[in-house]
């Protein structure tokens, strides 16, 4: 549980207000599990019969399907993975939102490239953890966090910060640190991350260092 005297400090407080989690996968689960520790009034939504489903329910959910739990919740995070994200925004998310409903993504693909759109009447943010669903949700049981990117794309209420970094709070964020960012730039240079550092570089590098020593004479193994 978070210390209560801290909630003062970061702005939009979600203690007791509903939020919908879309998707019970690595970050899905940390996500609700933490913010229902947290004093959050969290609704799972998931596909029925899912594995998602199945687990949520063992976690002590009552899981629902994704447009049941949207249309009564005033943050909606869409925690499914991007390719299925369009679809699902278009056909039960966006006709069930409730008016004024804030609309959370962990990392902005679908918004940055215009996959989705969401309208403007909504809040739009991000909260992006830099680490993976476990780990966010095991650093928040031992009593610290994980550092947190959070942006603001729409600002319809004109907290829509202070609605990011009250959810960043409720995962633990703030314990580790926040750091204010938009989608182009999460989306952006967590791609490059990725396939330009990670899955290119780092492996071109291993390579090149290989070759650079077994030219210089030493044995392969």
């Amino acid at each position: 549980m978070l210390d209560e005297n801290a909630k003062s400090h970061v702005g939009f407080d979600w203690s007791g207000r509903r939020v919908a989690i879309v998707g019970y996968g690595s970050q899905g689960r940390a996500h609700a599990l933490n913010l229902r520790d947290s004093g959050v009034d969290v609704v799972v939504g998931a596909r029925v019969d899912g594995p998602g489903w199945a687990r949520a329910t063992e976690d002590g959910f009552q899981p629902q399907s994704v447009g049941a739990a949207v249309c009564e919740a005033e943050l909606v995070a869409i925690l499914t993975p991007d390719l299925a994200q369009p679809k699902l925004f278009l056909e039960e998310i966006q006709p069930n939102l409730a008016d004024g409903a804030t609309v959370l993504f962990a990392h902005g693909f679908c918004v940055r490239f215009g996959f989705i759109e969401v309208p403007t009447a909504h809040d739009l943010i991000m909260v992006a953890p830099k680490a993976p669903g476990p780990l966010v949700r095991r650093e928040f049981e031992r009593g610290f966090g994980v550092p947190c990117l959070v942006a603001c794309e729409n600002d319809a209420s004109g907290r829509g910060v202070e609605k990011a970094r009250g959810y960043a709070h409720c995962l633990g964020g703030t314990r580790a640190g926040l750091v204010e960012t938009d989608f182009a730039e999460e989306t952006e240079t967590d791609l490059f991350g990725e396939q330009a550092v990670l899955c290119g570089g780092v492996t071109e590098l291993i390579a090149a260092g290989f070759e650079t020593l077994t030219e210089a004479g030493y044995r392969p193994e």
